[in-house]
Formats: C-alpha cells, structure tokens, sequence
C-alpha cells in the first residue's frame, strides 16, 4: 500500500475544488478570487511579509486549510523555521491558548513540507 502524501494530498484537492468552484462562473467568486490572489503579490510589502501575515491571521482565525496554504507559501518565499516558529508566537500571543491546537497541526504539516511531502 502507498503510503499517502498529505501536501500532494491537499494540493490536489484545492486545486480540483477551486476549478469546480470556478467553473461555475460566479462574477463575484471570481472577482474575490483574483483579489485574494493580487493582495498577496508584491507591493509596498514583500510577498513573503504578506505571506506571514496571512499565516498569522489564519491561526488566530483557526482555518487550517489556510495555514497549511500559508505555510506552503512561506516556505515557497524561503522562510526559515526559526521565522515559522516567531510567526506561530505571533499567532499565540494575537490569538490566545485557542490557537495551540492549530499551532500542532501547523508545526506538523511544517516537518512534512520540509521533508519534501
């Protein structure tokens, strides 16, 4: 049996769900998509500052499919684990003791990014 890969995984399925989702030609979708997609691009922030910050949010907010796409954006942008690590601090203290479970998940799906999953 294959063992299962759950970076390939979840990219898999955000990419299917976001082409249905897509498909189905909501102006508004559409439109909130590609803002989503221009507000990470470099500007008077860096991408990867961006990138942070929206894995910040996503820990406090406590949406692990959007730490998980964070995180494979900061890794992407070259971010160290000592950086990851001050960013999940930042997390905690905005967010409160409701973010540790959210902080395991993150640190988890961190060691199998940087394993090459």
């Amino acid at each position: 049996m294959e063992k299962q890969n759950p970076v390939k995984e979840f990219n898999e399925y955000r990419t299917r769900m976001n082409q249905l989702i897509l498909s189905k030609d909501n102006l508004v979708i559409k439109r909130f998509f590609n803002l989503d997609t221009q507000t990470y691009a470099d500007g008077a922030l860096s991408a990867k500052t961006k990138e942070m910050l929206g894995l910040v949010a996503s820990m406090v907010l406590r949406c692990d499919q959007c730490i998980q796409y964070h995180l494979e954006k900061c890794k992407a942008h070259g971010c160290s684990t000592q950086e990851i690590y001050e960013i999940f601090s930042v997390a905690c203290v905005v967010g409160g003791s409701i973010v540790i479970p959210h902080m395991r998940k993150a640190a988890e799906y961190w060691e199998q990014l940087q394993a090459g999953c």
